[in-house]
């Protein structure tokens, strides 16, 4: 009997033991795994070992390199890898959700920005969870995770829309039946805190252009992004708005346009200031000839004969408008195109008219008094415009104010000076009349 304390050497594996992997897959370098001494093939993730299955079973590792590459992506985060399941995948549930958004674009129900942002959402989506993954194998510690990475890129605001578009895609799945119950998300995948919303704006500063700024712009701008600005400033319009606006909804004669918020639907009405109407006139002068049917009926037109609303994700107008943002040295974070919105609805309040600001901006007003109020005065419409366009041109509206109350005196004298002949004439009448009463009245006769 061998001695108990003596070390049984282990028998050394032959030529027939090892497989030869490299000539298996023709001297293939790029495959992921390696033969490990303990016969199972293996991949070193993190500085730690996984292993793929036997190489006996599976000598030239096709099956180890599916579980591989169905594992990889857990193994590289750092998770452990879930067991397959069969269920809907992520893949499978954006596409039913994208499906659903290009019927409501199809029947105008939804707006072509929006249903970019959600195919943004749902790109990601599947980059970081995978397209093949099944929703029911996901975790509040996976959407955590979905969250950190969005919150690197994206700034307080946007990741709270971000987050809420997410929300939207799981519970599409779980309204339409793809999925059997709600999503858990876990306590943090939320949107940020009102109090990190105020602290983020704090630290921003105001998104504002002041006047002085605007009218720069103005100056530099050509001909078409030069209007475009005037229906910021004048009717708080924002990228949309003036990508889609159509020649019908303008009356340059008038000096009105009438046109419904493309993200709302709401009907808008807004007086249009003379310079605002010069601009337009200018631009449609120099309006490039439309090349496509969507680019006909459009007020504005690219000089490639093609809408300025596009389905993409950075909009024509924003980069236009950060040209010349960075041109007139006035570019920084937080400011752009959609900022003169902005400065419109700042400045606007001061007309302490929120019904007729609300009306020109194309808001929702879910007041009980909107429910009752068919429609807003245009008199109550052109005191917020020019509230804000004496903002904007103060030297110029103090001179027309000026010039119209010298042409009211000069109005009032003329007036004046053919009214005291009327009057004095009336009362000529008047006191001769009074004084034949007053002599009659008091007569002397003498009698006897």
């Amino acid at each position: 009997m061998a001695n108990s304390n003596t070390r049984r050497s282990a028998r050394k594996p032959t030529s027939d033991d090892k497989p030869n992997w490299r000539i298996a897959w023709g001297l293939s370098l790029g495959f992921p795994l390696f033969p490990h001494q303990n016969g199972r093939w293996a991949k070193k993730v993190r500085g730690k070992l996984s292993y793929f299955g036997k190489i006996a079973d599976d000598p030239k590792g096709a099956k180890a390199l599916d579980l591989w590459n169905e594992q990889k992506d857990d193994l590289l985060a750092g998770r452990t890898p879930r067991t397959k399941t069969v269920g809907v995948t992520v893949g499978e549930l954006c596409d039913h959700f994208m499906q659903a958004k290009d019927d409501l674009l199809a029947t105008g129900e939804i707006t072509k920005q929006t249903r970019i942002d959600y195919f943004r959402t749902t790109t990601r989506i599947v980059d970081k969870f995978r397209k093949t993954r099944t929703v029911a194998d996901l975790t509040p510690d996976d959407f955590q995770a979905l969250r950190s990475s969005l919150a690197k890129t994206l700034g307080h605001v946007a990741l709270g829309n971000e987050i809420q578009r997410v929300r939207v895609v799981f519970k599409h799945g779980y309204d339409s039946g793809m999925i059997d119950q709600p999503m858990r998300y876990g306590p943090l995948f939320k949107r940020p805190s009102k109090k990190a919303l105020r602290i983020d704006r704090a630290e921003k500063g105001e998104r504002m252009i002041e006047a002085a700024d605007i009218v720069r712009l103005i100056e530099a701008a050509d001909v078409q992004m030069r209007a475009m600005i005037y229906l910021a400033v004048n009717c708080g319009f924002g990228n949309s708005d003036c990508g889609t606006l159509p020649l019908a909804s303008l009356d340059l004669a008038g000096g009105w346009l009438d046109y419904h918020r493309p993200k709302t639907g709401i009907d808008r009405r807004c007086p249009l200031w003379p310079e605002t109407v010069a601009a337009l006139k200018a631009a449609l002068e120099k309006r490039p000839a439309p090349k496509s049917d969507d680019a006909k009926p459009l007020a504005f037109v690219t000089k490639y004969g093609a809408p300025w609303a596009k389905d993409t994700f950075d909009n024509p107008v924003t980069k236009e408008f950060r040209k010349l943002l960075e041109d007139m040295e006035l570019h920084r974070a937080g400011l752009g195109f959609y900022t003169l919105r902005r400065v419109f609805r700042t400045i606007a309040d001061g007309s302490r008219d929120q019904p007729a600001i609300n009306s020109i901006m194309g808001h929702a007003d879910a007041s009980m008094a909107a429910a009752y109020r068919e429609r807003i005065d245009d008199s109550r419409l052109r005191v917020v415009a020019d509230h804000v366009r004496e903002w904007l041109f103060p030297d110029l509206v103090s001179k027309e104010k000026a010039d119209a109350e010298v042409a009211a005196q000069t109005k009032a004298v003329g007036e004046a000076e053919r009214k005291p002949r009327r009057v004095n004439e009336k009362s000529a009448r008047k006191a001769r009349a009074s004084g034949e009463v007053a002599g009659q009245a008091f007569q002397l006769r003498i009698v006897g």
